[in-house]
């Protein structure tokens, strides 16, 4: 079922979190459905292991066949690896950065994305949406060299991809957080690693700290909310990540053995 994150007479922001079994090893991940005045779309709609489940869960909603967006923040696997049968099943276009319009074409089967693209430049900008707009906001290296935002001045929600992210289940990421004192232990080590360096961190909340967000949501992990963001805002905008984090010491000729599955390998021959 999916979380009902707004919703007036004419807008609705739908958020899936456990798409996806627990045990089959895949990170968890958030998909999202906005519907405006009639007009829809989806928000990284996620890999093969989610669609079947995020196409009927949206359905009970919403037509598959009057969508008009498949909008991606990135093209990461977990993102849109399900483009090929979404492409094949809806009207949509896909949104995504044009750093990656020549790269998505390998999703899918050949001629599939043929003028279904739209390659959106670094700048962004704001996408019709029914009556209103969804702002696509800079994100780029928050973690993708081609990566977007997406904020709804309707709902106030900000889509933040994979900045925000907290590494937990489906069910605990149904659950808004208002404090983030505890929720930095699920937050912090992926941030580490996943966001490239705190000066485009500081970019970043320079930006978001003119918008007016009542929500900001992940594609992993938990909804911020109230006092969370602001905390979140101040803990990303002094975070050290990435390459602020790596030397000489990272970067040498390895000496360990990879550790390979008994069976992974073929028989020596004869």
């Amino acid at each position: 079922m999916p979380i009902e994150l707004y919703r007036d007479s004419r807008h609705a922001c739908l958020m899936f979190t456990d798409l996806v079994e627990e045990d089959n090893q895949a990170v968890q991940a958030n998909q999202f459905l906005i519907v405006d005045n009639g007009t829809g779309a989806v928000i990284d709609p996620g890999g093969n292991l989610a669609f079947n489940e995020l196409f009927l869960g949206m359905s009970r909603h919403f037509s598959p066949q009057k969508l008009s967006y498949i909008i991606a923040s990135h093209a990461d696997p977990d993102i849109i690896a399900s483009l090929d049968r979404w492409l094949t099943s809806t009207p949509a276009q896909l949104v995504i950065s044009r750093v990656w319009e020549r790269f998505v074409p390998h999703f899918t089967k050949v001629g599939k994305t043929d003028q279904r693209v739209i390659g959106v430049a670094d700048g962004g900008g704001r996408l019709p949406l029914g009556r209103n707009e969804l702002w696509l906001l800079p994100a780029h290296f928050l973690h993708s060299e081609g990566n977007f935002h997406f904020y709804d001045p309707v709902s106030r929600i900000l889509f933040t991809g994979d900045l925000g992210v907290s590494m937990t289940s489906g069910r605990d990421a149904q659950v808004p957080v208002s404090d983030i004192k505890e929720h930095l232990r699920l937050m912090e080590g992926f941030h580490r690693r996943y966001m490239v360096s705190n000066k485009v961190l500081r970019l970043w909340v320079r930006m978001a700290r003119q918008l007016d967000i009542r929500m900001l949501v992940p594609q992993h992990g938990a909804p911020l909310e109230g006092p969370a963001i602001g905390q979140f805002l101040d803990w990303a905008e002094s975070l050290m990540c990435g390459i602020d984090l790596f030397d000489d010491r990272h970067y040498q000729l390895p000496t360990a053995a990879i550790p390979v599955r008994e069976g992974a390998l073929p028989a020596n021959p004869a």
